[in-house]
């Protein structure tokens, strides 16, 4: 009896391969989805230990749903966070302004994370691989990742999912820089049972805001540890939008170590000098229910808001996706969506064209690009008058 003959490299009966620069969401939703479509899929991912202590809450868009059950992960949507019942704003002095009812759910970075590499597994999944650049010859059909460490991928495509300060993208794109927006994100997480009474009362269970002079923060519930959803078991995740000068940026993002940091200082790594800053303005700018939220914090963290939206996205083989391609402020909620959209139809668009990955790019580059600078058109305008009082 014969054996079967393999795959012919280039011949109809070959897998397309893809190389995924990037294991945080972004890369997981586009290796997921190419995967599902008969790609073989490869990422790899920068950093050596995992990436799901990072981050906070984010509301649960039906991008990401989708992803999931079209990769097979059988989940009730009701497990995949916390439902919130209202949304309510309160005024500076506490009192009440408005409350209706808005039910949706939310979740956390962390869940997402874990969910998503649980599903795609470890054995295509590489740590500790920082790239060096790209090459790929105009007339080829091949791209090949160059890594710190001497080693070398080569694929059909390349997807660049590497975050908002992209290697991909300064070597294709050098001009597409993000800009600061002139404000900051602080961000905490609290035990659901540390809340303090003030905060369970008014707060609890609802999507709170609060706006004041150059201050805007919301709260909700979120997954705790080990993700659980359970009642008494989850946590509270507030975000404080604070407008912070250019010059008095580059001081925030230095950690107390010393180390300058360039636009985010993780959990446990603030400054002192900021935590203190930060619980003493609370106490000033807040309602009573959002200033001890803050101020029961153990270690918060902070991320500047920046702006982001490239005019392309397609390099011969090369594709960015996600944070890498465009960054819209948080009042969209849509940084977890776009990058599951952006995967979603990069998936349609190359099962709808098996045998020209090159037409399936171009098809679904315009309306990615076009979507990027709709979210940044977004952000900014809701950005403005949050913060600015100005649209």
């Amino acid at each position: 009896m014969t054996k079967p003959s393999l795959p012919v490299a280039g011949s109809s009966f070959s897998r397309p391969r893809a190389i995924v620069i990037g294991g945080s969401l972004g890369g997981l939703f586009a290796a997921s989805t190419l995967r599902h479509i008969g790609w073989d899929v490869d990422i790899y991912e920068r950093s050596e230990s995992d990436l799901d202590s990072r981050g906070g809450g984010i509301v649960l868009q039906p991008e990401v749903v989708e992803v999931f059950k079209r990769i097979g992960v059988n989940i009730e949507t009701a497990a995949l966070g916390v439902r919130s019942t209202n949304r309510i704003v309160l005024q500076p002095d506490g009192a009440v302004r408005v409350k209706r009812y808005a039910p949706q759910v939310q979740t956390s970075w962390s869940f997402i994370y874990v969910t998503l590499k649980t599903a795609f597994g470890l054995a295509h999944y590489h740590q500790g691989k920082v790239l060096s650049h790209v090459e790929q010859d105009e007339n080829s059909s091949k791209v090949t990742a160059v890594f710190t460490d001497g080693t070398k991928e080569t694929g059909d495509l390349l997807v660049g999912a590497d975050g908002g300060d992209s290697t991909v993208r300064r070597q294709f794109w050098p001009d597409e820089i993000p800009v600061y927006a002139g404000y900051v994100a602080w961000r905490g997480l609290i035990p659901e049972l540390s809340m303090p009474e003030t905060t369970r009362e008014f707060l609890h269970g609802d999507f709170g805001f609060a706006n004041n002079t150059g201050s805007h923060i919301l709260g909700y519930l979120v997954p705790g540890e080990g993700n659980s959803v359970w009642p008494g078991h989850r946590l509270y995740n507030w975000v404080w939008y604070r407008v912070v000068s250019a010059g008095t940026l580059a001081d925030v993002m230095t950690d107390r170590e010393g180390r300058r940091r360039a636009y985010s200082v993780p959990e446990g790594k603030l400054s002192p000098k900021w935590t203190q800053h930060l619980m003493k303005e609370a106490g000033v700018l807040l309602p009573p229910a959002f200033a001890k939220a803050v101020q029961v914090t153990r270690e918060p963290f902070v991320q500047a808001i920046r702006d982001l939206a490239v005019r392309k996205m397609v390099a011969g083989r090369v594709v960015l996706l996600g944070d890498a391609a465009s960054l819209p402020r948080p009042h969209t909620a849509a940084s977890t969506l776009k990058a599951a959209a952006n995967a979603l139809s990069l998936a349609d668009q190359l099962q709808a064209a098996p045998t020209d990955i090159d037409a399936a790019l171009g098809k679904w580059e315009v309306p990615q690009v076009e979507f990027g600078q709709q979210l940044r058109r977004q952000g900014i305008e809701a950005g403005n008058l949050l913060l600015f009082h100005h649209p």
